[in-house]
């Protein structure tokens, strides 16, 4: 029988793949699945405390290893890091961000959610211009 592969086991397979030794971050609720997933990989996790601090971070890692990633939360992380991960566009530093969000059930249930800042896909719409 076929072991069904979840997006995140996914994405630690092809950060594996690409060489990444470290990955920086801070842990937050719609992550905490996926940094279970990176704990039980060869990847190190780097927390920081800040989200802002985990992007520059893996911004000099980046420069330094060809590829840096960061794993932050849904919204205010994402906004916190927001200066880095413009700063590594900027310079054309090899930055990925893995930023959890609330599931479609979440999404369905409350659409008022926590971190929320206007609509659930103001993130998106702010990064996607990065």
């Amino acid at each position: 029988m076929r072991r069904r592969t979840t997006i995140g086991s996914y994405l630690v397979k092809r950060l594996e793949e690409a060489g990444l030794k470290q990955i920086f971050g801070v842990p937050g609720d719609y992550v905490l699945g996926f940094y279970d997933l990176l704990v039980e990989s060869p990847i190190e996790v780097i927390g920081t405390c800040t989200e802002g601090g985990a992007g520059f971070a893996a911004d000099a890692y980046a420069r330094v290893h060809g590829l840096g990633a960061i794993c932050i939360t849904y919204c205010v992380g994402g906004f916190n890091a927001l200066n880095a991960v413009a700063g590594a566009y900027a310079e054309k530093s090899p930055l990925i961000v893995i930023s959890g969000s609330p599931g479609l059930a979440e999404r369905a249930k409350s659409p008022l959610l926590h971190h929320q800042v206007r609509g659930f896909n103001t993130q998106h719409l702010i990064f996607d211009q990065v």
